[in-house]
């Protein structure tokens, strides 16, 4: 494969899970991409490697100061992370001014219904989804069907899996938690030996969840630490994305219980239970099943590392992606 110069542009309010996918893209592309990185200030810190920053552009109209960074790189193409569809088009817009331009949508909602986007996505060189929901949203927002490639997301995958142990009380882990709080509340009251622990910030999940068995442990500084002191994860989710948090947990061999949105069901049937958004009874019942049966754990905890070896290796969705960003560059090179 020729040597192909890759320039990405990374521009949002805060750092997420559309970041992270970036982050995790330029640490395993393979040898024969040469990346840049063009981030926004605020965004700066959460990078490892050294990038041509710029002010935010976000919610611009138009983007020089990213126009003017691409052209110091010289790059063959340039990738856009856009968070949602109507973020990120000022920085869109300026980097096909400089060369084939490949954006990685994660969201399908947003983006306003008006030429001037129609004609922005309309024009991309190549676009990736991560879902298929995803994929309808930009076909429905004039990419041609034809260069949009259907790339899974990708976690790292840890050299073993998390050592199951029955142990009580099972302790099960989550990402934000309010929607779990009453599926553990019927456990507690039927005397489940349950400790949930739970990621992220929320002082109203710290007020609701007095008198259960809850520990809310504020900001993660290493997810893998977090996730090897675990039994089972939960991710009860409402995107229409199968979660990053998700993957990694399968990732380390952990038995996971989330909820039929967007591509859950078709990606995760067999190696996760999957239960109706929004339906606490499912999700207690499911919980109790899988913390009352140690079998069905480790059948569980199986399945889920090998469906994460299988589909949701990074490196895999790395090489997939370059390839997607030197087909589009080629296809550019041969127009007229």
């Amino acid at each position: 494969m020729e040597r192909l110069n890759v320039a990405m542009v990374v521009d949002n309010d805060a750092f997420g899970s559309s970041e992270a996918y970036v982050r995790r893209l330029l640490r395993f592309l393979p040898p024969w991409v040469a990346a840049s990185l063009v981030v926004s200030e605020n965004l700066a810190g959460a990078f490892p490697m050294s990038a041509q920053v710029v002010p935010p552009a976000r919610d611009a109209l138009w983007a020089p100061r990213v126009e003017a960074a691409l052209r110091a790189v010289s790059p063959d193409v340039v990738h856009v992370n856009l968070p949602g569809a109507g973020d990120n088009l000022a920085a869109v817009q300026a980097a096909e001014t400089v060369a084939p331009t490949v954006v990685t949508l994660h969201r399908a909602e947003g983006a306003p219904e008006s030429s001037a986007v129609w004609d922005c996505y309309r024009r991309l060189a190549g676009a990736i989804a991560p879902s298929r929901a995803v994929g309808a949203r930009l076909r429905e927002l004039g990419t041609p069907a034809e260069r949009i490639s259907h790339i899974r997301p990708g976690v790292a995958l840890p050299a073993e899996p998390v050592p199951l142990a029955d142990r009580r009380p099972v302790v099960i882990g989550a990402i934000g938690g309010l929607d779990l709080l009453p599926a553990v509340a019927a456990l507690h009251r039927r005397g489940r030996a349950v400790q949930v622990l739970v990621a992220g910030d929320g002082r109203e999940l710290a007020e609701r969840s007095r008198g259960l068995p809850v520990r809310v442990l504020g900001r993660l500084r290493e997810v893998s630490a977090f996730l090897r002191g675990l039994d089972v994860f939960c991710l009860p989710s409402r995107r229409e994305v199968v979660s990053t948090a998700v993957l990694e947990a399968m990732a380390h061999g952990l038995p996971c219980v989330t909820t039929a949105v967007g591509d859950a069901v078709a990606e995760l049937a067999g190696a996760a239970m999957i239960v109706p958004p929004g339906d606490a009874g499912a999700l207690t019942a499911a919980l109790d099943r899988v913390c009352t049966d140690g079998a069905l754990r480790r059948k569980l905890a199986t399945a889920a590392r090998a469906r994460a070896e299988r589909d949701y290796d990074v490196r895999r969705t790395a090489t997939a992606t370059a390839e997607a960003l030197a087909a589009a560059h080629t296809l550019s090179a041969s127009r007229p």
